[in-house]
């Protein structure tokens, strides 16, 4: 019984010692400079805004494309709020009179095809019967995602 006694008086003045040294030690250490390493990074395909991967805003990109009588640009403005498509507007800029007519067809019906999407679900493949003009869309609403990706 002596030997568990003095035992435990030991282990109770090494724990008090113990207690005052590591509270003198982390007193003299001050804060962590390593923050990064305590905040929990952002999965893959989300940001550190709640998950929210491209920033709001208003982005503006030409899209390149090939139609029969050669190459064609479209400008495409999108605007983004949470990662979804709050607004659209393409410009036409054709090069060739029968591209004017499909590019004035996609321009109108653009926006009841992906307004209130998310920008990653994106996928226009034809729009108002006009599927050329959709690669210039896309191409342009890729370059979109590089510059707003936060």
């Amino acid at each position: 019984m002596l030997a568990v006694v003095s035992i435990l008086g030991a282990a109770g003045c090494a724990g008090a010692d113990a207690s005052a040294d590591s509270a003198a030690d982390s007193s003299m250490e001050g804060p962590s400079s390593d923050a990064s390493a305590a905040a929990p990074q952002p999965a893959a395909g989300q940001s550190a805004a709640g998950g929210q991967v491209y920033e709001d805003g208003e982005y503006t990109e030409t899209g390149g494309y090939q139609s029969p009588a050669g190459p064609e640009e479209v400008g495409v403005t999108l605007t983004l709020e949470s990662d979804v498509v709050t607004a659209v507007e393409v410009e036409p800029m054709p090069e060739n009179p029968t591209t004017t007519v499909y590019q004035e067809r996609f321009a109108g019906g653009i926006s009841e095809a992906i307004v209130g999407k998310k920008l990653d679900d994106l996928s226009v493949d034809r729009v108002a019967g006009s599927s050329l003009t959709s690669g210039g869309f896309n191409d342009a609403a890729d370059k979109i995602k590089s510059e707003a990706r936060l």
